[in-house]
């Protein structure tokens, strides 16, 4: 990682007798993109006002930018934040709003024209904006303003609170490569809070996964989706199958495994395919639904087979996602293939479907 512009060491937030955060401790790099994701109420809003400076943690340490925090208010902090309410002035002009923070800082006024017009151009915003209110633009402009006069102070670190939320779909996925991109052009920290799990595959260098205040894994987009630490992040993070194996040996922190529901050979995982805290028994393969097809004839090799039944399946465009219900499985097995006219299989038909162990995870249940 970059060196730390956050520092966030056993962080505890409690509110009365209630423990919003247990010791969380997290560092962001300069220039790096920190998604913050977790169930509600896990705490991720908590920690972000904490290093917004709108809450006082209750014991631990926050350095920004090799500053301790301690008593520092958030209008002294080199961060700023965009809410997921925005939160303009609907009685201030668009310049007038981007301008603020500058007007505050009793910047000249031929400077904030300036600054607002470069804050304008890199949202791709129209310069006739300048003159109009927040209800005269759409959610989109509104959104761009909204992070336009977060930015226009140049801080160290942007704090983003789902700020997406409310927004159509068509116009999240524009937003969010907007968002994408400005972040590569500007070279400022982000931390965003988000429900929305793919919005923090696509846009994070990391994510922190939360869960009732304590932090379970950081790790890129890579290492959280397809080596989750267990089941908690693993079923968070998109959807999953977990298939029950026996562990036959373990050798250079790899193993080799087998499945009494699914025909093959024994197979050999690396070590960076098993999870590092994995127990003797209860273990499972973590196998994603895009990893999974149907299987006509005899099984390629290496690969794992199974019989099963069509439940159900669900045309989304671009794929069509599949649930398979296989004997021995509490759950349906999740397929996700291409997009096609042609279905390759319909509801109630029987079916074999495989996979290649070697792209699978070994984790405990």
């Amino acid at each position: 990682m970059l060196s730390p512009i956050i520092s966030a060491s056993n962080i505890i937030k409690d509110y009365g007798s209630a423990r919003a955060l247990h010791g969380v401790s997290l560092d962001v790099g300069e220039g790096e993109f920190v998604a913050l994701v977790g169930p509600s109420g896990c705490g991720k809003t908590t920690l972000l006002k904490i290093l917004a400076g709108f809450e006082d943690l209750t014991e631990g340490r926050l350095q920004i930018a090799c500053q301790d925090m301690s008593g520092v208010p958030a209008a002294s902090r080199p961060t700023r934040m965009v809410f997921q309410k925005l939160a303009l002035f609907p009685h201030k002009t668009v310049a007038d709003n981007i301008g603020f923070p500058l007007k505050l800082k009793k910047v000249a006024p031929s400077e904030i024209r300036e600054r607002v017009g470069v804050m304008i151009d890199l949202m791709h915003l129209k310069r006739e904006y300048l003159d109009r209110y927040p209800a005269q633009l759409s959610g989109g402009e509104q959104q761009r303003v909204a992070l336009a006069r977060a930015l226009i102070s140049q801080p160290g670190v942007l704090l983003l609170d789902e700020p997406m939320s409310a927004l159509d779909a068509k116009l999240k996925k524009s937003l969010q490569a907007e968002l994408k991109k400005l972040h590569r052009e500007i070279g400022t920290s982000f931390v965003l809070v988000t429900h929305d799990l793919e919005e923090a595959m696509m846009l994070a260098d990391r994510i922190c996964v939360m869960q009732a205040g304590h932090v379970v894994q950081v790790g890129t987009p890579s290492d959280i989706y397809y080596r989750p630490v267990n089941r908690f992040v693993a079923g968070f993070i998109g959807e999953t199958n977990f298939i029950p194996v026996a562990v036959d040996g373990r050798a250079a922190g790899g193993a080799t495994v087998r499945s009494p529901l699914a025909d093959g050979q024994p197979a050999a995982l690396p070590a960076d395919h098993v999870s590092a805290g994995l127990a003797v028994d209860g273990t499972a393969l973590l196998v994603r639904p895009e990893t999974i097809g149907f299987v006509s004839g005899d099984a390629p090799a290496g690969f794992w087979s199974m019989g099963g039944t069509v439940e159900e399946y669900f045309i989304k465009g671009a794929s069509t996602q599949y649930r398979v219900r296989v004997p021995g499985l509490d759950n349906p097995v999740v397929m996700e293939l291409p997009g096609s006219i042609i279905l390759p299989a319909d509801v109630g038909e029987k079916v074999r479907i495989g996979f290649d162990p070697a792209s699978a995870f070994l984790l405990s249940e």
